[in-house]
């Protein structure tokens, strides 16, 4: 094939990764608004007295079951207005046009393994991927939650924030991520800017709210140790939640994310109870329905953003990456700088350098992730951002032999 013959058909696929990057980023902005408005409504429902973790994660994941109604009406419709199980069987699959490497040779399109790699998951792999997902995502989010019960919201923001570090080492260990220096400083910078702003916040009298009156949370409460442990464990798990998504899902389109939220809300009911109550049975989080119309208000809003947000939220990253949309989440800051702003809460000047660390982080990922080609891995070399060119370059790898042999 000349060159010019390849020329435009690099540019279409390209074009398109930027688009769908560029709309991933606006994605992104979306849930940053929401989940900070959803952290103000948290915030109003502690200082009220009622701070259930444990309760406000499960209500907020159960929501996600929501997303079957559609899937189900789908169905029932298809069943009784739609074509034949028999004819529409024949037209489920369709070739994913964000998967054509055309700038490839042809004998990648002669391995079999591609329909493998390429096609849509089916309602089983989805409902295996939503089970995996769903305990990742609620320990992650009830271990932050239940850390600022043990320990101060300044040592809870510190370790949680170190999200980003877990997320770019994991993303590299399943090479969805490139090592590169840029991204290295993007890190230490936004993690610096979460610490002034932590460090700002916090106070010699920023202890835990009481949440539980036994024994066990007495001694556990004694302990700031074990708040550390919950929120670096929460950023251990995220890291972990969204890189599995990546590395299981890697485009949108090979999976229906109604279908997969639901399953996730689903398996949440089902598998999430016991550990309710067995923190109500040693006293850590007494089982208690809210009482006033705010705290019933401000959780089924929460349940409302969580619906909306967390959607949006894995069809960012599935668009960009899962540093991105870890150093992104960082935005919270200087956007609830602004609404305390507005709130009559001017912020001190070490918070707005540590919102401006964090928002020039983001801009340093986002830009480097931008880039066709980031440049050499640090550990390797090999560029592993881009899934279908890594495996484009496996699959031409493991021809050379044969068409060697071939000539042979």
């Amino acid at each position: 094939m000349s060159d010019s013959g390849g020329e435009p058909s690099e540019g279409a696929p390209r074009n398109t990764n930027t688009k769908n990057y560029i709309v991933g980023l606006g994605l992104l902005i979306a849930v940053v608004l929401l989940w900070t408005v959803s952290s103000f409504l948290t915030q109003d429902m502690y200082d009220d007295g009622y701070q259930k973790p444990f309760l406000i994660t499960y209500t907020n994941t159960a929501s996600f079951v929501f997303y079957l109604v559609p899937y189900i009406a789908r169905r029932l419709w298809a069943d009784r207005w739609g074509p034949p199980k028999s004819a529409r069987s024949t037209i489920i699959y369709q070739p994913l046009e964000q998967e054509i490497d055309i700038d490839a040779e042809p004998a990648v399109e002669l391995m079999p393994s591609s329909d493998q790699i390429d096609r849509p998951l089916t309602m089983k792999e989805t409902a295996r991927m939503a089970l995996g997902f769903c305990f990742l995502w609620f320990i992650a989010n009830w271990a932050l939650n239940a850390a600022l019960a043990y320990t101060s919201v300044a040592s809870s923001t510190i370790l949680s924030g170190m999200s980003g570090m877990f997320t770019l080492a994991v993303g590299r260990m399943f090479r969805v991520e490139t090592l590169t220096l840029m991204k290295i400083g993007a890190v230490l910078t936004g993690f610096v800017g979460v610490i002034l702003v932590a460090i700002s916040d916090g106070s010699s009298d920023d202890q835990p709210d009481t949440v539980g009156s036994s024994i066990v949370f007495k001694a556990a409460t004694s302990l700031p140790v074990l708040g550390d442990f919950l929120a670096l464990m929460s950023a251990v798990f995220y890291a972990l939640y969204v890189v599995f998504l990546k590395v299981q899902i890697r485009e949108e389109s090979r999976i229906d994310m109604q279908l997969f939220f639901g399953f996730v809300g689903l398996f949440n009911i089902v598998l999430s109870w016991p550990m309710g109550v067995i923190l109500h049975l040693v006293g850590m989080e007494r089982f208690e329905i809210p009482s006033s119309h705010n705290a019933i208000v401000i959780i089924l809003l929460n349940m409302l953003i969580t619906v909306s947000s967390d959607y949006l939220y894995v069809i960012a990253m599935l668009k960009t990456t899962p540093l991105v949309v870890t150093i992104g989440l960082g935005l919270t800051i200087p956007v609830a700088v602004i609404g305390d702003y507005f709130l009559g809460k001017p912020a001190a000047a070490q918070v707005l350098a540590g919102a401006l660390l964090v928002v020039m982080a983001f801009i340093a990922v986002g830009v480097e992730n931008a880039k066709p080609s980031e440049g050499s891995d640090l550990l390797s070399g090999d560029f592993v951002d881009d899934g279908r060119a890594q495996r484009s370059r496996v699959r031409l790898e493991h021809e050379d032999p044969l068409e060697n042999q071939t000539e042979g």
